[in-house]
């Protein structure tokens, strides 16, 4: 890593990089802040504007909006009750309460210092540990590889809200997507219908912006926009926090940080769930649990540690494996894909001064997140007062325009509009967006590796004869049985209280 420091240096001393930083910065926090928008949404819709630029500055533009969403998430949640993504739904429950009984300011200042102490370190984490599992990694074949890609997609539906079923035909619908065009190993043409622009395979942009984020704009517009929230906003003068306030919930943040940090590293798990781990957690070894969702300070200190420990969590996987820790690195996955940088093992042989700008850039962006929300913490409220009826028409215009950048042509926008179509009605049938994204970003990489693995071995069940894929194997199909498997313990468990009683 020190012979790649003049590298990471000198990107830093260029003034656009600097400047994209902040603004990127700035942009993922407002998407974070406002309900229904994500860093992850900020991500998607600012990616094709980085096709055109050097790798180093569109890799800094992205992790600073994925930072800063991340980070921003937790102010609605302190100030409005309503989560500003599902990274800090845990959140809502003590930092509003708090906020309510007029610690605003404190609520905030917690949010802040604990999301700069997960993402902080979690990049340290990542710094350290990405190239030891990158050495390990060598060792994977084919086998594993597409061991691992299952593993990454059925853990995203065991965790399925709802009918998991549901989980699995998004998880098929992206496959299907996925394998439009010519297949990976013998270049046949499939799905195409002898459409010269479906040969190519469907954009990444123009599937997941229709379905993701045109179709959510399109659904909100539909119900309905909300007149603006009433902001509970006093009280917000002085940071609230005092070093006291660190030492009483150490071990609550070691804790959480571990957790988050732990899920992160799982494939398709991420900030969505670490910060509910860690909420339930530090409730189980509190030692006045009945102040949980009354306004406790541990309430806030978990899941926005956790959620942003995550980030560190989920970069490991995507630079060492090239599998995503969640739909956010499926997306940078993607993006660095582009600009010819092929997350893997191979990434730190040939592109490391890259992986460790990446890193480095998520520290410098955690700085910035805390300095920009402490100076301007009294803003907040303004942020969420920011009316849909301009907010989302313009959102709307980013979206069509990102779709015609990636492609060049007006098809690709009438097909993002299609896409739309299918968001829509996956909304309305209850079907996730989540196992889509992952199963899309990763089918070519899950049949390349699958198709390897049959023409070296021959047969399926060297999948399980293998130690490693045979685990991760196992694994899989735990998590694809997990309702079931659930289902019978709380039954057997029933089962065993009535004969004792």
């Amino acid at each position: 890593m020190i012979s790649y420091l003049p590298y990471i240096a000198s990107q830093f001393l260029v003034p656009m990089n600097l400047i994209l930083m902040v603004v990127g910065t700035f942009v993922g926090i407002v998407f974070g802040a406002i309900p229904g928008l994500s860093g992850t949404m900020a991500v998607m819709l600012f990616m094709p504007l980085t096709y055109t630029m050097e790798s180093s500055t569109a890799i800094i533009f992205l992790l600073a909006l994925w930072i800063g969403g991340c980070s921003g998430a937790f102010i609605g949640s302190v100030l409005l009750g309503i989560p500003g993504s599902a990274s800090a739904v845990a959140t809502c429950w003590d930092g509003h309460p708090m906020a309510q009984k007029g610690q605003a300011s404190k609520a905030l200042a917690i949010g802040m210092c604990a999301s700069f102490i997960g993402t902080f370190f979690s990049g340290l984490a990542a710094m350290l540990l990405a190239e030891k599992v990158a050495d390990f990694a060598f060792a994977m074949g084919a086998w594993e590889y597409t061991a691992l890609c299952l593993v990454a997609m059925t853990m995203v539906l065991a965790i399925s809200k709802g009918n998991m079923f549901k989980g699995l035909a998004s998880t098929c619908i992206g496959l299907l997507f996925a394998s439009v065009g010519y297949s990976p190993i013998d270049a046949e043409l499939r799905f195409t219908f002898d459409n010269m622009y479906l040969m190519s395979g469907l954009g990444m942009i123009v599937v997941l912006t229709g379905i993701f984020a045109v179709s959510h704009i399109l659904v909100t517009f539909g119900n309905g926009f909300a007149p603006a929230p009433e902001v509970n906003g006093e009280g917000l003068k002085g940071f609230g926090l005092g070093i006291q306030d660190f030492k009483e919930e150490m071990g609550n943040i070691i804790r959480s940080f571990l957790i988050g940090l732990g899920i992160g590293f799982l494939p398709g798990m991420g900030s969505g769930l670490s910060n509910l781990v860690a909420y339930s957690s530090a409730k189980n070894a509190s030692k006045h649990p009945e102040e949980y969702g009354n306004g406790a300070a541990g309430g806030i200190w978990a899941p926005e540690v956790a959620n942003n420990a995550a980030i560190g969590g989920a970069m490991i996987p995507m630079a060492a494996l090239g599998i995503p820790g969640d739909s956010t690195t499926a997306l940078l996955i993607g993006a660095l894909t582009i600009h010819g940088l092929e997350m893997g093992p191979m990434v730190f042989a040939n592109s490391g001064d890259v992986v460790y700008l990446m890193f480095t850039t998520v520290i410098i962006v955690s700085v910035i997140v805390l300095l920009m929300q402490s100076l301007g913490k009294r803003w907040f409220p303004y942020i969420l007062k920011v009316p849909s009826v301009y907010m989302y028409p313009a959102l709307l215009v980013i979206c069509l325009a990102s779709a015609y950048v990636d492609s060049g042509n007006l098809y690709k926008c009438g097909m993002m509009m299609v896409f739309c179509a299918v968001g829509i009605a996956m909304h309305f049938g209850g079907l996730p967006t989540s196992p889509l994204i992952l199963a899309f970003i990763l089918g070519p990489t899950l049949e390349k590796n699958m198709l390897k693995a049959f023409q070296y071995s021959g047969t399926w069940t060297s999948f399980f004869t293998r130690p490693v894929s045979g685990v991760l194997m196992v694994i899989a199909i735990i998590c694809i049985f997990s309702p079931i498997i659930r289902t019978v313990l709380q039954r057997l468990k029933k089962g065993s209280g009535k004969e004792r009683s």
